[in-house]
């Protein structure tokens, strides 16, 4: 890295003294230079009175030594300001976030704003949501808000002539009339049969998304009721035991499958398509029709004629989504109104849109200090970069929002995962956390012993005013609901406090053991409350955290859009996958990977995989298991490998 303050700093005035060599003469004419040619080359690359790094700013230094005396403090006394306490909380159309138990003072929020000013945070999120292709490394816009923009929003975001809210609404208007044909009847399968069962076959956030929102709606009440008579499942995994379990008990004849790619060339996802294509032909035939009757694809306009290779109804079975739209931001899209219209209808879905949409308007309009996002994304940057806490959990107090975590994994270890900064500098700061997490209270009895007692792992608390449905037995004084949030607003105050060996000491406890049951506290925590666990408010918790990612990106100058992490790991999956194919074909051949621990390691797996099938009466090539329909009996010895039907 060249610093031309430092090329240029020795020599100020550029006097050279007369008992310098010509050679002394030379050398400092030739650092002038290069200084001067270094100024110009960063000039295009940083802004003007910039820096290439944001923890090279005044902003970022005043808090890295505000951070020092934050580190000197205890939560415990931080709670007892009831100033900071009455200020540290935010709300917004039912949301309530309390985050008076983060390791902050009012002079921390303030100095982050001051960062986030300074870093053109308010510029940058309008630059995304107007559609500036702000994902610079794939020359991309990054629009999944315009995805759930209301109708009124038509004409005011235009990217490459393309009016892309009027674009949405035709596809939603699209899914909406589909989804509605086939609930109704008026759809149905190749034989006839009403379509009641749904698979969707996707990987990544074509399914982690879809499939967080379906467990939400699942015990939903209004969900309830439009889901009675369907199913919706989905079939991720390229390990066949995951087909098995997807398919086993479902009629192909009732079946629909959704499959969700954005190129139609995901390795994972096509596999399963061929082989949930293969699983329709072997009961119905190798009809061309069973396809363009029982499959639908979500994918890229730039992907139609692979779609319509694989046989799909590209007029009425195919429902497209733009190249802006990241797969993990993709729950908004067709990738998950399709599904999710398929089983609870459009209405209800249409209602998570407009929670999202919600919180996309907060986003966009409010003032830091009142942004909800934007302050957990500054909180985000807090404890990752100057605290030090290198992993966060997010505790849904929810069983509807179980899949949340899986989701929020994705969603920001994938955009914030990074390690080079839009200069093409790598950083000197920490960035990106390793989220995980579980609802509450099944984490209490998992990983809670570590987040009392080991490493310090900063927590968000979800809970809700009421429960999408509430017990209370005879005999008991509270609901369980209640017994569930008590446990809710406990758990922050035990982290944040702790209890002394003073306090344990007065409990009894035989003094050798008062060391084991000492709590440090200090541990942060934030609690978002919101009304209770609808559609509308599970679009209002993904927008929130989608644009908590966003922030956290936009101040550490990353590209939170694209996922280059993937790439390496597929391309050797291709190679690796050539040697099997040749060692699949010679029962005699060894494979060579020209790196030694690869190559035994593989070898080992090839040889005992064929000793597995030469010992065993099964088939050498697994099948996929045909309890599914109990009266059906498959066509003999059918090992999924291929099909003479129509479109091989």
């Amino acid at each position: 890295k060249l610093d031309p303050n430092i090329l240029s700093s020795e020599h100020g005035t550029g006097h050279i003294p007369h008992h310098q060599s010509a050679f002394s003469r030379r050398t400092l004419n030739h650092n002038k230079a290069v200084s001067a040619a270094a100024e110009a080359f960063l000039s295009h690359i940083i802004p003007s009175g910039g820096s290439p790094l944001v923890s090279a700013t005044p902003e970022w230094r005043k808090l890295q030594k505000h951070a020092e005396y934050i580190k000197s403090t205890h939560l415990k006394d931080l709670l007892t300001d009831k100033q900071r306490c009455d200020t540290m909380y935010a709300d917004y159309d039912g949301i309530y976030l309390d985050y008076s138990r983060q390791r902050a003072s009012l002079k921390t929020m303030e100095l982050l704003r001051d960062l986030a000013n300074a870093r053109d945070l308010k510029g940058r999120i309008n630059a995304m949501v107007s559609g500036e292709k702000i994902n610079f490394t794939e020359d991309r816009a990054v629009l999944h808000t315009a995805l759930r923009a209301p109708p009124s929003q038509i004409g005011t975001i235009i990217v490459d002539g393309q009016d892309v809210v009027k674009e949405v609404h035709e596809v939603l208007e699209q899914i909406k009339e589909f989804t509605g044909a086939v609930r109704s009847g008026a759809i149905r399968g190749y034989t006839g049969k009403r379509l009641r069962n749904i698979i969707s076959v996707g990987i990544g956030g074509s399914y982690l998304g879809p499939e967080f929102l379906h467990e939400c709606l699942k015990t939903e009440p209004e969900g309830i009721n439009q889901a009675l008579g369907y199913t919706l499942r989905f079939l991720a995994n390229v390990d066949p035991v995951d087909v098995e379990r997807t398919c086993a008990d479902l009629d192909p004849e009732e079946t629909l499958i959704v499959i969700v790619s954005k190129t139609f060339t995901t390795a994972e996802t096509m596999l399963n398509a061929r082989t949930m294509r293969q699983w329709l032909w072997d009961f119905m035939g190798n009809d061309i029709e069973v396809v363009r009757r029982h499959v639908v694809a979500c994918a890229s306009i730039s992907a139609v004629e692979e779609v319509r290779k694989f046989g799909i109804n590209t007029e009425d079975y195919f429902f497209r989504f733009w190249d802006w739209v990241g797969g993990r931001y993709s729950v908004c899209s067709a990738a998950g109104a399709v599904p999710i219209s398929l089983l609870y209808g459009f209405d209800l879905y249409e209602q998570f849109l407009k929670g999202a949409n919600s919180v996309d308007e907060h986003f966009i309009t409010a003032p830091f200090h009142k942004n909800i996002p934007v302050i957990m994304g500054l909180l985000g940057v807090w404890n990752m970069s100057f605290m030090g806490y290198n992993s966060r959990t997010v505790l849904p107090y929810s069983e509807a929002l179980l899949k949340l975590p899986a989701h929020i994994q994705q969603l920001d270890m994938e955009s914030n995962g990074k390690h080079v900064t839009k200069f093409n500098i790598e950083v000197d700061y920490s960035i990106g956390e390793i989220d995980f997490g579980e609802p509450g209270t099944n984490g209490q009895h998992s990983f809670f012993q570590l987040l009392h007692m080991g490493q310090t792992v900063p927590c968000d608390f979800i809970g809700f005013v009421q429960s999408q449905h509430d017990i209370i037995i005879d005999d008991e004084d509270l609901s369980s609901h209640d017994e569930l949030m008590a446990n809710f607003f406990a758990q922050p105050d035990a982290l944040a406090v702790g209890k002394t060996a003073k306090q344990v000491r007065e409990e009894g406890v035989a003094e050798h053991l008062i060391i084991h049951r000492t709590f440090t506290g200090n541990r942060p925590s934030s609690s978002l409350l919101l009304p209770q666990a609808t559609a509308y408010a599970t679009g209002q918790i993904l927008a929130l955290y989608e644009h908590r990612t966003a922030v956290q990106g936009f101040i550490w100058d990353i590209n939170s859009f694209d996922q280059w992490g993937v790439e390496l790991g597929k391309k050797l999956a291709i190679d690796v996958r050539k040697h099997l194919i040749n060692a699949r074909a010679d029962p005699h051949h060894d494979v060579d990977t020209g790196r030694p621990a690869t190559t035994r390691i593989l070898n080992y797996f090839v040889h005992h995989s064929r000793a597995a099938k030469t010992s065993s009466n099964t088939e050498s090539i697994s099948s996929v298991t045909r309890k599914t329909y109990r009266e059906h009996h498959p066509p003999k010895g059918n090992d999924l490998g291929g099909s003479s039907g129509k479109l091989s």
